[in-house]
């Protein structure tokens, strides 16, 4: 039988026979993964640095399968010896636990996500599925995420293709630079992080009063250091600032980071553009920053090298000659904005977005224009919009999921 063509409503039956032969040869509660329930969750995310969860469901024979390598690689953990709140293996039963699993957007089985000072990791966990796997990949997120400099000198010799941010501290184990380490963790892969302590540092703070400073790419900009004005004692304000310094309002989509930004779960705006158009990316960035940026919560703003994402174009009927121009793909559909010159004018792209969030968009492609005074109309032609295609980028399909397998 294709188990994952029957619809879970007419074979329920089926999937108790299913739970039971797995529970003949496993039994959840002996496992070395803590159970996570919507009463416990936020004391354990809030009392651990690192927590690992597997959401699972008893009757997806994946999470079957996954289930007793995950515990014993939870007891491998915990017999490393690691310090108290550094790390929690857990498991979420999606079944039971409805609300956990839709805060967190599960909707396939087994899903593997990485939480950091309760901070949801942008991609899931696709490594090797073996229990020396998921121990070394616990390992290497507890490494500690900054890199030390010993005199400023270093510090004339960061990479100026990334943006960096920069501690000068009195010493490793003041509360401070714990603050700064634990932000580290979370945006490692955003920024790199830098600390100088005792004399590597005391040229650039008073004594007592360490500093935290940005640095922007040196070959997008010649502007100084910006310094951290909130408190260092705060995990959730320097937090914030540095995720506003580290992850830039519009960000260029490639096909190294489409998997982890259609993760993201947010719409795309994307101005196509050719490699050798610096103007076109200068404006549209321009446009975002002055117009949109409050709307960075419910938008992905990027850009996209129009030769390398040719097939896009094609979808929206258009070529490289077509260049520069804006779209929306909102992983159902694409939607192209009329004029890009019309970009600049005020209001103009943030009604292009309303547009997409009342659904204007969708109904227009599909019955032509809206009017002030809608008449039937029996001969309108039903046109479908172009189909999403960096939905086809994201995460790989090969579990079993709601979204497909129950439709």
């Amino acid at each position: 039988m294709n188990w994952k063509r029957v619809n879970i409503f007419n074979y329920k039956p089926l999937a108790c026979i299913l739970v039971l032969i797995c529970h003949s040869f496993y039994n959840p509660t002996d496992s070395g993964a803590v159970q996570i329930t919507q009463s416990n969750l936020d004391m354990v995310l809030a009392s651990n640095e690192v927590v690992f969860i597997n959401f699972y469901a008893e009757w997806c024979k994946f999470s079957n399968m996954l289930m007793p390598i995950f515990d014993e690689a939870a007891d491998t953990v915990t017999k490393e010896g690691y310090d108290t709140g550094k790390v929690v293996m857990g498991k979420v039963d999606c079944d039971r636990e409805a609300a956990v699993a839709t805060r967190f957007h599960i909707t396939k089985y087994p899903t593997l996500k990485m939480f950091r000072n309760g901070v949801p990791a942008k991609k899931e966990y696709r490594g090797q599925r073996s229990s020396e796997a998921f121990a070394e990949f616990i390992k290497k997120q507890l490494t500690d995420p900054v890199i030390t400099f010993s005199a400023l000198k270093e510090l004339h010799n960061l990479s100026e293709e990334k943006r960096h941010l920069i501690g000068y501290m009195d010493r490793r184990d003041q509360p401070e630079y714990e603050t700064f380490r634990r932000v580290a963790a979370n945006l490692k892969d955003e920024c790199q992080f830098h600390a100088g302590f005792g004399d590597a540092s005391q040229q650039m703070h008073p004594a007592g009063q360490p500093i935290v400073v940005f640095r922007t790419d040196r070959k997008m900009s010649t502007e100084p250091d910006e310094t951290y004005r909130g408190s260092l004692l705060s995990f959730e304000e320097l937090y914030k600032w540095a995720q506003e310094k580290c992850i830039p309002l519009v960000r260029e989509i490639t096909f190294e980071n489409a998997e982890e930004l259609t993760e993201e779960g947010l719409p795309f705006l994307i101005l196509f553009h050719h490699p050798t158009d610096t103007e076109s990316v200068k404006q549209y960035k321009e446009v975002i920053l002055r117009e949109l940026e409050g709307e960075k919560q419910n938008v992905n703003f990027l850009t996209a090298d129009g030769v390398r994402f040719e097939h896009p174009l094609q979808h929206l009927g258009k070529s490289i000659s077509d260049l520069p121009l804006i779209a929306i793909d909102s992983f159902r559909h694409m939607y192209m904005f009329p004029d890009y010159k019309e970009m600049e004018k005020p209001g103009r792209l943030k009604q292009f977005l309303l547009d997409l969030y009342s659904g204007k968009l969708h109904r227009e492609f599909h019955y032509g224009p809206d009017s002030d005074s809608p008449v039937l109309n029996l001969e309108v032609k039903v046109t479908t919009p172009p189909e999403s295609t960096f939905k086809k980028l994201a995460p790989s399909k090969n579990r079993y999921t709601l979204l497909r397998d129950e439709l």
